[in-house]
């Protein structure tokens, strides 16, 4: 047998929920060079959306190790593991930190890994704020031709370097193209937060089961993301479930876990408020359905599919009414162009200027620190404070009293870590909106 000619690529994934270890080491396939052999090592940062072994097999990536760790452990362990290619999948102002410690455990390197970042789905809130708190890495990736005009718009207005801004597309789109399935099946994909009210929630519901009971000859499905007791991305409150508990649910009606693809796969008709599951759909030309019931606003995410052609209500939906797609709309989107892969489109090159330039960053002999928009000069009474919440100092250095990765933790720490972290979350998921609940009585 010859030898392989194919190069070794050492790529490191941190992540802060299931969502965002979905998209991170999905993106790091993606667009790692396509004559590479990926050995990925995944990093998940200990908090309260940590996510839980059932999720981490739900999303599907096999990563060749899988640790949890501090902000300041990660950073540590950033200093002697020789990676080529860093995909930073946290909210804004966790990237920010771990740009500004990187800077620091790597200043006077020229020899370091490509960072790269961006976002896990639809931006439809604060853009500035998070694009801003993303800005330092190598690459910022923008999932479609429309954020990325708005990204160097935003990077440029504010004086900021916009050459990291990359156009990609969202990494989990694909699966089989759409055909009608016997039973004619409809799915709600349900979002931990939004709406985010009991009412609001409690009107959704009755009115999927409502579309059952006018439909029986249907399959109705509300798609969950999560079991109770496990965290995702964005705190649920009220979960469906829940609410389900005390209703007489039609024969036809059922609640559904699982991926996303799968349960695509069975689809006819997608109905979401504001999903990125919605893309999924349109990419496989599935009719998809973007609520207007609880009104076309921002806090619900939903306004970003203005001028998609998907806009309806569930009056609509139950008189047996299905969407048409504009398509100059969903081109913008970065989606269903050409079809899913398999048909040939521009989805297959969505990602080939970011295997560039990631192929050209590699090659080049040294590449320059990394430089975030954000400094103690630029924003001195923003920064710091979002450093701290990471435990490091306003230079990226590690504040007095931080975990040291060297050191194992004895098994009490470690149970004592446990417990706290679930006080956390218990507080962060269940005491924190009651009070909030009460506040508003």
């Amino acid at each position: 047998m010859p030898a392989s000619t194919r190069k070794s690529l050492r790529v490191a994934v941190l992540a802060d929920s299931d969502t965002r270890w979905k998209w991170g080491s999905l993106t790091a396939n993606r667009i790692s060079p396509a004559e590479s052999d990926i050995l990925l090592d995944g990093y998940l940062l200990r908090g309260r959306a940590t996510p839980t072994a059932r999720q981490l097999e739900e999303v599907g990536v096999r990563a060749d190790s899988l640790r949890e760790v501090t902000a300041v452990e990660f950073l540590r362990a950033m200093e002697g593991e020789p990676y080529d290619v860093l995909v930073v999948a946290l909210v804004g102002g966790g990237v920010q930190a771990i740009l500004h410690g990187l800077a620091h455990v790597w200043e006077g390197r020229s020899k370091r890994p490509v960072v790269v970042t961006g976002y896990v789905g639809v931006v439809y809130e604060k853009l500035a704020d998070g694009l801003l708190l993303r800005h330092g890495a190598d690459l910022v990736l923008a999932n479609s031709r429309q954020d990325a005009e708005r990204f160097r718009a935003v990077y440029e207005g504010v004086g900021a370097d916009a050459s990291s801004v990359t156009e990609v597309a969202l990494p989990f789109l694909g699966g089989a193209a759409y055909e009608k399935h016997d039973p004619y099946t409809v799915v709600f994909a349900a979002q931990p937060s939004v709406p985010e009210n009991r009412k609001d929630r409690t009107y959704l519901l009755n009115r999927l089961i409502q579309h059952a009971r006018l439909h029986p000859d249907r399959e109705v499905l509300l798609k969950l993301r999560s079991k109770p007791g496990e965290h995702t991305t964005h705190i649920e409150e009220l979960p469906y479930q829940k609410l389900a508990q005390k209703t007489d649910l039609p024969a036809n009606f059922r609640l559904v876990y699982g991926h996303m693809g799968e349960v695509l796969d069975r689809t006819d008709l997608l109905v979401t408020i504001s999903s990125t599951a919605a893309l999924e759909s349109l990419h496989r030309r599935i009719p998809t359905v973007v609520l207007s019931d609880l009104g076309v606003r921002e806090a619900l995410g939903n306004h970003h599919f203005v001028g998609s052609g998907c806009l309806a209500s569930w009056d609509q939906l139950d008189a047996g009414y299905e969407p048409a797609p504009d398509p100059a709309w969903v081109a913008r989107q970065g989606v269903a162009a050409g079809g899913p892969p398999s048909g040939g489109g521009s989805y297959e090159t969505a990602f080939d200027e970011a295997r560039a330039r990631i192929t050209g960053l590699l090659a080049a002999p040294g590449l320059l620190p990394l430089a975030p928009y954000y400094t103690p000069v630029t924003a001195p009474g923003y920064l710091p404070g979002i450093l701290a919440r990471h435990h490091l100092a306003p230079d990226g250095s590690p504040l007095p009293g931080a975990p040291a990765a060297d050191k194992e933790p004895s098994p009490v720490r470690q149970i004592v870590r446990r417990a706290a972290r679930g006080a956390y979350r218990h507080g962060v998921q269940r005491v924190a909106p009651v009070i909030r609940r009460m506040g508003e009585l």
